[in-house]
């Protein structure tokens, strides 16, 4: 397998925090893989290196056989890699379907900005964005203001924002976080679906250790901005340095505990 997605070396400081200290992660084309570590450990910085939020002060990010570097953010998703963030960021006074509309053009926007597509284009944009909305159960909800949706659905619709972009990998910012447990099932559900039918790539970052065990077939873990170790979830989990890293605590005990209180 050839990885899709990878980085090398990612050195990243603020002032005198070094956030990121040589951070290297490799996602594997067609898989689903996960990003943990203990908070501030770097991961959401990572995710902005990788996506042109931030740049580097050292390493490199490839995307296939292209050096990404440094790119500005429009590019990267225009190259063919989308993201959601920790808060969501969504046009709030525009309606759902709007939302879609302009992700949908925005990857093969005209340099023209005048230069608007046509009504074929339009009409499949639509169809393919409600088609979405639909895939993740938001599509009664196309006509309404963006801003009005519950916390929960606008998770929903940055996921499908992304999605119409069909980039080929895409990254998701604690995509479980803060939603309740039916809302956690249907995520992960989708993200199986879209791996297994259209065999996209997904690479996570997530707290909820039961939902990235459960979902990811790799998980590379970070610690003080270093990678610690990166393997399939059964080897991840009972690694001293990853249970040192969670200053002791037992990943199976906390999975177990979390299983209890569904």
């Amino acid at each position: 397998m050839t990885a899709l997605l990878r980085t090398e070396g990612i050195m990243k400081a603020y002032g005198g925090v070094q956030a990121l200290n040589g951070a290297a992660i490799a996602v594997e084309e067609g898989t689903v893989a996960g990003l943990i570590g203990p908070n501030g450990s770097g991961k959401t910085t990572l995710f902005n290196v990788i996506t042109g939020y931030e740049r580097p002060d050292a390493g490199h990010v490839w995307f296939g056989n292209w050096q990404i570097t440094g790119l500005a953010p429009d590019k990267v998703f225009a190259a063919g890699i989308g993201r959601t963030f920790q808060l969501t960021r969504i046009f709030p006074r525009l309606t759902v379907i709007e939302n879609m509309l302009i992700a949908a053009q925005s990857k093969d926007r005209p340099k023209n900005l005048l230069a608007w597509p046509g009504r074929d284009a339009w009409t499949h944009h639509r169809r393919h964005a409600m088609d979405l909305l639909a895939f993740l159960g938001i599509e009664r909800h196309a006509d309404v203001l963006a801003g009005s949706l519950s916390y929960g659905q606008r998770k929903l619709l940055e996921l499908a924002y992304v999605l119409v972009a069909d980039p080929a990998v895409i990254l998701l910012d604690e995509p479980a976080g803060g939603v309740n447990p039916t809302l956690i099932n249907l995520i992960g559900d989708r993200i199986r679906q879209l791996n297994t039918d259209k065999g996209k790539t997904f690479l996570l970052v997530e707290h909820n250790m039961e939902f990235v065990m459960g979902l990811c077939s790799t998980i590379t873990v970070l610690e003080s901005g270093a990678t610690v170790v990166s393997g399939p979830p059964d080897i991840v989990r009972t690694d001293k340095r990853v249970l040192d890293a969670y200053l002791g605590a037992d990943l199976d005990e906390e999975t177990a505990g979390n299983e209890e209180g569904r």
